[in-house]
């Protein structure tokens, strides 16, 4: 019996077996034949948290829209299921092909806050992937790591082949046509795939710095290249050029956020120095209303959800909120589709965006703090 017969059989078994099923509406399953790059895209924590991850269902439809390479998703077994996997000596599998992690080519983390940080390893345990990046050879997948945590990466950078720093939209696939070109021309030759993203930029390698202490245990890092010293975080400028998924994956259980979740900007214009995502994902920018229209279109078509969650670090603070909403609400009322705010400042929340949001069905408020105006722009 094969190890993907083996984990169906026990799925009877624990709780919420639809977490392991992979057979979701708008997941992509791909033949192998002609795929060149295999990646698996981990979200170190339960089913219901990861799949409602903006980010990794953004990378997910891009690396899928790539005919060479095919993208599966991974993430922490509950506590029956990890059970099952070690007392049946199971390695962690992926949910699309059932693929043994450790089979993988790259393995990408998403960090989002430090406390995953143990399930990075935990997760690393159950595929059988030793945990250094010193430790493992050429037999072995690429480790890789991005997310707001990679602002200050060296608590974990021996853990990982490369981290991104910033925005990963367009890195991704930077690194992706890079590892092509090098498993095609360089025969497996780690240290030429390392040069070779070294000079992308937002990628630190950690391979390439040699960490120094001092008499009170602070450390430094020495390049060990004088053409590599150091990592600008990068961004990407134009978030209506950024590839969006307009048919993202329709969970079959319920997870921690059960809606359409469109991102209408990034960034914030506050400053304010107790907040972190303040400061990491700077500077502001803005989709277009017309772009968000679109995607609000395309993407209740292929999901059918009920409720659209714009997504900022403070809704209100977007430039056009008042005539996106009255454009939106035009379309959504009479397909009875409610509009909500996960993130809004109580300053920012005017008589007439009430009104707006009140067409449908009323919603609860998410307060953010925050004191200082937002600096205007133009609509477009």
């Amino acid at each position: 019996m094969n190890i993907k017969s083996i984990q169906e059989d026990f799925l009877p078994l624990i709780e919420r077996p639809s977490r392991y099923l992979g057979t979701e509406i708008n997941s992509i399953k791909k033949d192998a034949n002609g795929i060149k790059l295999q990646m698996a895209l981990v979200f170190p924590d339960l089913y219901e948290i990861g799949t409602s991850h903006l980010g990794l269902n953004i990378l997910y439809y891009i690396l899928n829209n790539h005919e060479k390479i095919a993208a599966e998703r991974v993430f922490v077994p509950g506590i029956d299921m990890e059970a099952y996997l070690r007392s049946s000596n199971t390695p962690l599998m992926s949910l699309e092909s059932k693929k043994p992690l450790k089979e993988f080519d790259i393995i990408g983390f998403s960090l989002l806050y430090e406390l995953n940080y143990t399930n990075v390893l935990n997760i690393l345990d159950l595929a059988r992937i030793p945990f250094f990046s010193s430790q493992r050879d050429d037999s072995h997948p690429l480790i890789i790591a991005g997310g707001p945590c990679t602002c200050n990466p060296e608590p974990v950078a021996d853990f990982f082949d490369a981290i991104v720093i910033g925005d990963g939209e367009n890195v991704i696939m930077e690194m992706s046509r890079s590892w092509l070109k090098w498993k095609e021309n360089c025969r497996g030759e780690k240290e030429a795939l390392y040069k070779m993203w070294s000079e992308i930029q937002g990628l630190y390698i950690p391979a390439f710095f040699e960490p120094k202490f001092d008499e009170s245990g602070f450390q430094s890092l020495l390049p060990r290249f004088s053409k590599y010293q150091k990592i600008k975080r990068v961004i990407v400028n134009d978030l209506d050029k950024a590839p969006f998924p307009d048919a993202p994956i329709l969970p079959y259980g319920k997870p921690v956020h059960d809606r359409l979740r469109l991102e209408v900007s990034r960034g914030c214009t506050r400053g304010c120095r107790f907040c972190q995502a303040g400061m990491i994902y700077r500077p502001v920018r803005e989709r277009s209303v017309d772009t968000i229209l679109s995607l609000s279109n395309k993407s209740i078509t292929a999901t059918g959800y009920e409720d659209i969650s714009l997504l900022s670090l403070s809704v209100g603070d977007y430039i056009c909120i008042n005539p996106l909403m009255e454009q939106l609400m035009t379309w959504c009322e009479p397909r009875n589709i409610s509009v909500s705010f996960p993130s809004l400042r109580a300053g920012t929340l005017t008589p007439e965006l009430m009104q707006h949001i009140k067409r449908v069905r009323k919603n609860r408020f998410h307060y953010s703090s925050g004191s200082r105006k937002p600096k205007a722009s133009r609509c477009y």
